[in-house]
C-alpha cells in the first residue's frame, strides 16, 4: 500500500472537492482518499502494483483537474527541502494564476458595475415616470451590450463554459456551472433575437435582451472567486516559516577537528559544540559546559532555561550565554522541531473545508433548473398548442425556457457569501480582528469551547521581578534590590534583566562592585563597600521554607541574596498575567463558552494563573508536541475548539483547531498557522471576534434566504404556472428584475455589518 499527497490544479469550490473524491473513490485499487480545498491537495492510500500516477490523472483530466505528485525522498532534512522547493514553485504558479485572475476582475468588475447601473436605470424608467429614460437608444445600446458580454462570455467568462462541458460529458456540477448555464442561455437567446429580428418577429418573442445580465453575474462572480483565490495564497506559509527555523550548520568534532558541516549531515551520536548566541542544530544531551538556553519558540515559555551537563537540549533554540558540547540524539525528521512541521503539515491537511451552502446545493439544483425550464418549454408546445395554437405557445415556451434559466442564474448566489465575508473582514480589521479566510468565520461561529495558551497569550511573556522578601530585620526591600541590581548588571543571564530593570524603575542608584564572578550553575557573586554579596538559587534543603514553597508553587523563579554568606532576602521573578486577561474569560462565559488553560507549565502554577483568571479547567505540564493531540481529544467528545497561542509549539495545536487564534505579539510561525491574528495580543479581541463571526453568518444565512426566495417564487412564475389560473405569465424582463432585486437585497444586507457593534 502507498500513501501520495499531490498538489491538485483546477479545483475551486466544495463541489470540486466532492467530485475527486466521489470519482476517485470509484476507481479500483485506491483505498483511500482525502481532498482538502483549503491547501489544494489530495492525499491518496492507492496499491501500488495496481495503479500509477498516469491513472490517477487519467481519471481527473476528464473533469478538468491535475494531479501532481509531492517529492518523495526517505531523509528528513532532504524531504523537508525538496518539499520547500516544491511549495516555492507551485506559489509561483498559484501567484501567476492569481495575477492573471485580478487582470480579469480589473476588466470585468468595472464594466459589470457600469452596465447594472444603466440595467437598473432602464428597468426603473419603465416603472416611475419620474425617471427619465437612457439618453442612448435600445438597439444602440444592445450592439454595444452584444459585443461586450460576447468577449465576456467567451473569453472572461471561459472557465463557466468549461464547466456546463464538463457537466454534460460526466454529469459533475458545480457552481461554476450553474453559472456557464445562466451566462450562456441568456447570451444566445440575446444574440438570436438581436442579430435574426425576423425571427423574433415570426416567433412573436419579446424584444427583450439579457446581455446585461450575462455580464453582471460574470463581473460579480469573478470577483468574489479572485478575494477566494487570494486568501489561498497564504497556505503554506506556515510551514515555510517553521523549516526556516531550522539551523543550516552544525559545528561537529571529527577526527579531533572542529568541522563546521551541512546541518543534515549531522549524524546521531557526533559530538555537537554551541557558542554564544548560535541556534541549536539538532536535539540532544549536553555532555560538557553550561548555558542558559531560550526555548521560547519552541516551549513558548519566555524565561531561559539554564541547562549542564546531562540534560536534553533542543534543536531551532537559541544558546544565550556560555559555551557547550552535546551529543546527538535526534536528528533530521526525528528532531522535535521537525516532528513540528509534520504536525502542522497533518493538522492543515487533516482540516475539512468549508462547505458553501451554495456549492453543497449545485449538484441537485443544476439538473432540477434544467428540468423545469425544458420541461415548461415541452409542456407548453405540446399541451399549450392543442389549448391556445402553435404560435401562442411557442413564445411563451421560449419565454418560460428562458425566464427560468435567467432567474436561476446565481448572481444573488455568488454574492451571498463573498459580500458579506468582505464586510464583515473589514469590520473586523477596524477591531484589530485580521480573518484570513472565510472557512475561519464561518467555523468560529459555531465554537463552544475557547483554549488559551499561558506565556505570552494570558501573560504578557516577558519575566518581571514580582516579589522582594526580606529575611533580615536590617534589610530593607530597596536596599536589597539595590544589593541585587548592582551585582546583576554584570552578569549575562537572561533573569539579571528583569531585577536591573524593576531598580531602573524605582530609581535606585546601582552601587560600584568589585570581584564579579559567574558561578557555573550556581549564581553570581561581587564585593560591595567590603560586603561579599551572592546571589544564588535556593538549595534543596531550602525549597522546603514556608516563603519559597509558596512562590515556587504560583510558578515564580525564586534566588536568595546572601551577605557574607547569611541568607537576607528573597526575590521572585515571573510571567504576569494581562490586565485584560480575567476580563476576556468573563466576556467569553458570558457567551455560553467553556475556557480552558493549555500550558507546558507546572500544574500548581498554571492553577494559580487560571483561578486569578477565572478559567474553568487546566491542562498543565503538556509537552510541545502533545497540545494538537489534546485538541483533537476535546474535538473528539464533540466540541468546538478555537485554540489562542503564540508560540512556536503551539503552532500545530492552531491548525489543529477548528479555529486558531494567533496574538499579532507572538511569532510569525503561530500567527500563520491560524485563521485569526489579534492586534496588539489584546485578548479581549477574542469574544469580540466570535460576536462577528457570528453575526457574520447570520448576515449570510439571511442572504441565502433572499437568494433563494427569487427562484422559489420567481421560477412558477416564470413557467406560467398561474396562467392557467389568472392569466399570470412572467416576462423574461421581470426575470432579470429579480435577479437584480436579489442581488440588491444581498449587497444592501451585507452592508448592514458596518453598523455592527462588537
Amino acid at each position: 500500500m502507498t500513501t501520495r499527497t499531490y498538489s491538485i490544479k483546477g479545483m475551486h469550490c466544495a463541489s470540486c472537492a466532492a467530485i475527486i473524491t466521489k470519482k476517485l473513490s470509484k476507481v479500483e485499487g485506491i483505498k483511500e482518499v482525502n481532498v482538502n480545498l483549503a491547501t489544494e491537495k489530495a492525499v491518496l492510500a492507492f496499491d501500488n502494483n495496481a495503479l500509477s500516477e498516469e491513472a490517477v490523472n487519467e481519471v481527473v483530466s476528464k473533469y478538468g483537474y491535475t494531479f501532481a505528485a509531492e517529492p518523495l525522498v526517505e531523509s528528513g532534512y532532504l524531504q523537508e527541502k525538496a518539499s520547500m522547493s516544491n511549495a516555492l514553485l507551485l506559489k509561483e504558479e498559484k501567484r501567476q494564476e492569481l495575477q492573471e485572475q485580478l487582470l480579469k476582475v480589473q476588466f470585468a468588475l468595472p464594466v459589470a458595475l457600469v452596465v447594472f447601473i444603466l440595467m437598473m436605470w432602464d428597468i426603473s424608467s419603465s416603472f416611475f415616470s419620474f425617471i427619465p429614460h437612457l439618453p442612448v437608444s435600445m438597439e444602440v445600446l444592445n450592439i454595444m451590450f452584444m459585443v461586450i458580454a460576447t468577449f465576456m462570455v467567451f473569453r472572461i467568462g471561459a472557465p463557466f463554459l468549461h464547466a456546463l462541458w464538463v457537466y454534460l460529458k460526466s454529469g459533475a456540477a458545480s457552481m461554476d456551472t450553474l453559472i456557464g448555464i445562466g451566462t450562456l442561455s441568456a447570451y444566445v437567446y440575446s444574440a438570436v433575437v438581436t442579430l435574426i429580428p425576423s425571427l423574433r418577429e415570426h416567433l412573436h418573442l419579446p424584444d427583450y435582451t439579457y446581455f446585461d445580465v450575462t455580464i453582471v453575474v460574470i463581473g460579480f462572480v469573478l470577483l468574489g472567486k479572485y478575494l477566494e483565490a487570494r486568501s489561498k495564497m497564504k497556505t503554506g506559509e506556515a510551514i515555510e516559516k517553521l523549516i526556516g527555523l531550522q539551523a543550516k550548520s552544525a559545528l561537529v568534532i571529527r577526527d579531533g577537528k572542529e568541522v563546521e558541516i551541512p546541518v543534515e549531515e549531522v549524524r546521531t551520536g557526533d559530538a555537537v559544540i554551541v557558542k554564544p548566541g548560535v541556534k541549536l542544530p539538532v536535539d540532544g544531551i549536553i555532555t560538557e559546559g553550561y548555558s542558559s538556553l531560550d526555548e521560547s519558540m519552541v516551549t513558548g515559555e519566555s524565561i531561559p532555561v539554564d541547562k549542564m551537563v546531562g540534560d536534553r537540549v533542543i534543536g531551532g533554540t537559541v544558546n544565550k550565554q556560555g559555551s557547550f558540547t552535546f551529543t546527538a540524539s535526534m536528528v533530521g525528521s526525528d528532531t522535535l522541531l521537525a516532528r513540528i512541521i509534520m504536525m502542522v503539515e497533518d493538522a492543515q491537511g487533516s482540516k475539512a473545508p468549508i462547505q458553501n451552502i451554495a456549492d453543497k446545493i449545485a449538484g441537485v439544483f443544476v439538473p432540477v433548473v434544467l428540468i423545469l425550464a425544458f420541461g415548461t418549454f415541452i409542456i407548453w408546445l405540446t399541451l399549450g398548442s392543442v389549448l391556445l395554437g402553435l404560435s401562442v405557445a411557442l413564445p411563451f415556451a421560449l419565454s418560460g425556457l428562458i425566464g427560468i434559466l435567467v432567474i436561476a442564474c446565481p448572481c444573488a448566489l455568488g454574492l451571498a457569501t463573498p459580500t458579506a465575508i468582505i464586510v464583515g473582514i473589514g469590520k473586523g480589521a477596524e477591531y484589530g480582528i485580521l480573518i484570513r479566510n472565510a472557512e475561519s468565520l464561518e467555523k468560529l461561529s459555531a465554537v463552544d469551547t475557547v483554549v488559551f495558551d499561558k506565556t505570552g497569550t494570558l501573560t504578557t511573556g516577558n519575566p518581571e521581578l514580582s516579589d522582594i522578601i526580606s529575611l533580615a530585620k536590617d534589610s530593607s526591600i530597596t536596599s536589597l534590590l539595590q544589593l541585587a541590581a548592582s551585582v546583576e548588571s554584570r552578569s549575562e543571564h537572561p533573569l539579571a534583566q528583569a531585577i536591573v530593570d524593576a531598580a531602573m524603575k524605582e530609581k535606585i542608584t546601582l552601587k560600584e562592585i568589585s570581584s564579579f564572578e559567574a558561578l557555573e550553575g550556581a549564581g553570581v557573586s561581587a564585593v560591595i563597600d567590603g560586603v561579599s554579596i551572592r546571589i544564588r538559587k535556593p538549595a534543596d534543603a531550602e525549597k522546603h521554607n514556608p516563603a519559597i514553597e509558596k512562590l515556587e508553587k504560583e510558578g515564580k523563579t525564586v534566588v536568595i541574596i546572601e551577605k557574607n554568606g547569611k541568607s537576607e532576602g528573597l526575590i521572585a521573578l515571573s510571567d504576569t498575567m494581562k490586565e485584560d486577561a480575567k476580563m476576556a474569560v468573563a466576556a467569553l462565559h458570558r457567551k455560553g463558552l467553556k475556557v480552558i488553560m493549555l500550558t507546558g507549565d507546572n500544574r500548581s502554577a498554571a492553577n494559580f494563573m487560571a483561578q486569578q483568571a477565572g478559567i474553568d479547567e487546566v491542562i498543565a505540564e503538556v509537552l510541545p508536541q502533545e497540545k494538537a493531540a489534546i485538541i483533537k481529544e476535546l474535538q473528539a467528545k464533540g466540541n468546538k475548539v478555537a485554540m489562542a497561542g503564540d508560540g512556536i509549539n503551539d503552532a500545530p495545536a492552531l491548525a489543529q483547531a477548528d479555529v486558531g487564534i494567533a496574538m499579532a505579539t507572538g511569532t510569525d510561525v503561530a500567527i500563520e498557522s491560524a485563521g485569526i491574528t489579534l492586534l496588539k495580543g489584546d485578548i479581549r479581541k477574542v469574544a469580540q471576534a466570535i460576536t462577528l463571526s457570528r453575526a457574520t453568518m447570520r448576515v449570510i444565512r439571511q442572504n441565502l434566504f433572499w437568494a433563494f426566495i427569487y427562484n422559489i417564487i420567481g421560477i412558477p412564475l416564470a413557467a406560467g404556472a398561474l396562467y392557467p389560473l389568472w392569466g399570470i405569465f412572467l416576462n423574461p424582463v421581470f426575470s432579470g428584475l429579480a435577479m437584480a432585486g436579489s442581488s440588491v437585497s444581498v449587497v444592501s444586507n451585507s452592508l448592514r455589518l458596518k453598523t455592527k457593534k462588537l
